[in-house]
């Protein structure tokens, strides 16, 4: 499948004098940003949670993984493996921090806060997909192989966040983004120990403990932008929420199954690990954390972005109510990914 033509991209869309706030925001980001990185040697790692391959006990403990793993149905690992592919993308979303005017890492190495926080963001994310990918391999429940081959194809299509490479709507959509794998895992971690599978719990709850803490940094550049700049803010704010917040898989594709991504989508919401209900959620949860109903002093068009972001919550629910029913009448599908079994969407 060729990538994806994304119609209407805008670039470069913050003014110049606007670029120099991330500037002089360096000083205040290397105390209150890279603050709440982990020091490496205090993050936990993937061989934690996974059988030990230098221990004698290696075979028994893939077997008791396998045996827990058992009793843990379809639909489940259809969400374990599209959260897994979302999370191995990762080179594409340190590229999409890399395309914002002012917080860019201009070099490689740069020691710019901004540059230092995207790379140590980078590295502790790295770890969510590499231990995710080696707990479904040692499953044995999943298609390893189409599962490769998914992440390859979504690696090579990339993303469009329609961030326009301003960091005013790229933090906003990485708070978003936070906030939504947060839950995404939370709720995983919790289905893992209705189904007996405590160290699963474990895994995927240690990997939404991380997204919140990224999520507290993410909101932190928001308010912090709020501050400075509500009117700028509030503007930048109610156009990511017009063009709704895309999520960093929406190009998954498998080699089979182009509407994957929906597919997947629906599996999700059935089973409870990511719904429209938690997309607004976080919508009301953000427009409380940046006091948003408090902002004064706005323009007009600030106003009225003030007003949309406001609204929006409920509204969203209501169309949630619309599409649970049509969802209760939903089809079962095969998918590649556990060996073309069929679950209902």
């Amino acid at each position: 499948m060729p990538p994806r033509e994304v119609q209407g991209q805008v670039t470069h869309s913050l003014p110049p004098h606007k670029i120099e706030i991330f500037k002089s925001l360096e000083g205040w980001a290397e105390r209150n940003i890279l603050t709440l990185l982990k020091p490496v040697e205090k993050c936990w790692q993937p061989a934690d949670f996974l059988p030990d391959p230098a221990s004698e006990g290696f075979d028994d403990q893939v077997k008791e993984l396998r045996e827990r793993a058992k009793e843990i149905p379809d639909d489940y690992f259809v969400v374990l493996v599209g959260d897994m592919i979302t999370e191995e993308a990762l080179p594409t979303y340190q590229t999409m921090l890399n395309t914002l005017d002012g917080t860019r890492d201009e070099t490689g190495a740069s020691l710019s806060p901004w540059a230092i926080w995207t790379r140590a963001w980078t590295a502790e994310e790295n770890r969510h997909g590499d231990l995710l990918n080696k707990y479904l391999y040692l499953s044995g429940r999943v298609d390893m192989r189409q599962i490769e081959k998914t992440i390859q194809y979504l690696i090579g299509s990339g993303m469009d966040p329609h961030t326009e490479n301003n960091p005013y709507r790229g933090f906003i959509y990485t708070s978003f983004q936070e906030r939504a794998t947060f839950i995404s895992h939370g709720n995983t971690a919790r289905l893992a120990k209705e189904y007996g599978d405590v160290k699963l719990a474990q895994i995927c709850g240690n990997i939404a403990s991380d997204e919140k803490r990224h999520e507290t940094a993410y909101t932190k550049i928001v308010e912090k932008l709020f501050e400075i700049d509500p009117d700028g803010t509030v503007l930048a704010f109610a156009d990511m929420m017009k063009k709704k917040i895309t999520m960093p898989a929406e190009f998954i594709y498998d080699g089979r199954d182009e509407n994957l991504f929906d597919h997947f989508s629906a599996v999700a919401q059935r089973i409870g690990v990511y719904t429209a209900k938690d997309y607004a959620d976080i919508v009301e949860f953000l427009v409380d954390r940046w006091n948003v109903k408090e902002l004064t002093g706005l323009s007009a068009a600030g106003r009225e972005a003030q007003d949309y972001v406001c609204r929006l919550a409920p509204r969203i629910r209501k169309l949630e109510e619309r599409a649970q029913e049509r969802a209760k009448q939903a089809p079962s599908i095969p998918f590649s990914w556990i060996f073309d079994r069929e679950v209902q969407l």
